[in-house]
């Protein structure tokens, strides 16, 4: 079974320029694999802590193989080693992070194509493979990929707790209402609609034991 993943149209358009890139011209590699080692350089890391909303970038580095797989295919494997911290979503505190992660990458210098110029592949096969582009694999992009896809969307320090006074207009991260002291008073002495309605009903059976009326 096969499914359309995307088109040559979507292919085209233009992408901004990566943060931290390491092209690799595959006319380069021959029949034996090739070793390559990356490593971020501090402006590049501030760069990709931006696009990844980070707190701090401390180190990112790759130890990779490239070897050819025919067909035009190229496979790129190794591991990924980043250090840093993101952004607690409750106190906005750094989360620290150490990462050591696997790469397996296929890249197509000619991907194949149907009539209607798609990419196709199987269901039940890998990821497709990424586009050699300009005749170069940006190994540096396509680790900054692999960070992105390995964080944590929801970074939360173990001791940050979400408290009811965080939540509506006027609520502040870690419990703090910044001014709102008195409104949130408020709203913890204010008396509930159920509450109001059984106090009704109390006291209208109040007024039928001592023989009034309603």
């Amino acid at each position: 079974m096969r499914k359309v993943v995307r088109s040559t149209a979507e292919q085209a358009r233009p992408a901004p320029d990566p943060e931290f890139s390491r092209p690799f011209a595959v006319d380069k590699l021959g029949l034996q694999p090739a070793a390559v080692e990356i490593a971020a350089k501090p402006a590049e890391r501030a760069a990709l802590a931006a696009r990844f909303d980070l707190s701090s970038l401390d180190s990112l580095t790759a130890d990779l193989g490239l070897r050819r797989a025919g067909s035009g295919l190229v496979r790129v494997e190794g591991r990924l080693l980043a250090q840093g911290a993101q952004v607690c979503v409750v106190s906005l505190e750094p989360v620290p992070f150490a990462l050591d992660l696997p790469v397996s990458l296929t890249f197509a210098s000619t991907p194949q194509l149907d009539g209607g110029g798609e990419i196709l592949v199987e269901v039940e096969g890998d990821d497709p493979p990424e586009p050699i582009e300009q005749g170069a694999i940006d190994l540096g992009e396509a680790m900054a990929q692999t960070l992105s896809v390995a964080l944590d969307p929801f970074p939360r320090l173990a001791e940050a707790v979400l408290t009811r006074r965080e939540f509506g207009p006027g609520a502040a991260v870690g419990g703090t209402l910044g001014g709102q002291a008195e409104e949130g008073q408020e709203r913890q002495t204010a008396v509930s609609p159920f509450a109001a309605l059984e106090g009704l009903r109390g006291r209208r059976d109040d007024e039928r034991d001592d023989g009034g009326t309603v």
